[in-house]
């Protein structure tokens, strides 16, 4: 079996992004799996493509597990730490969002999650507000 996954995209225009992604867990948990992939998002009426996000706004549920957001590179850096058994609203949008701080070396721009102490019934409900880069 597997966490029952979603990574739905409600929003994908030219200077934002929003991506609501759920878990119901098994137990299995997920590690370092992408949940926002910049290269499927919407380009540019000219062609250029997204090469990054900034993490305008995180609202966020967890049940019984812990979730950490991070910045996909060689070597991932942490965004976010989402504790378990908690909600609440992580607004950055006065800073313009939060930016990628991962090393320029194997940098993806991708945002990934990994949980922490899932257990079989835990849940998670995550809502990313992005900021899009060019």
């Amino acid at each position: 079996m597997a966490d029952a996954v979603t990574a739905t995209t409600v929003i994908d225009g030219q200077r934002s992004a929003v991506i609501y992604c759920t878990n119901t867990s098994d137990g299995t948990g997920e590690a370092a799996v992408t949940k926002v992939d910049v290269s499927a998002l919407s380009s540019l009426p000219d062609g250029t493509a997204c090469t990054g996000v900034r993490l305008e706004k995180v609202i966020f549920t967890n049940v019984g597990m812990g979730v950490k957001l991070l910045w996909d590179a060689s070597t991932d850096v942490i965004a976010a730490q989402l504790p378990a058994d908690y909600s609440d609203t992580l607004d950055y949008s006065d800073i313009s969002g939060l930016p990628n701080v991962a090393a320029s070396g194997g940098n993806t721009g991708d945002i990934q999650l990994t949980t922490v102490g899932h257990s079989s019934g835990d849940t998670y409900s995550i809502v990313l507000y992005l900021l899009k880069e060019y």
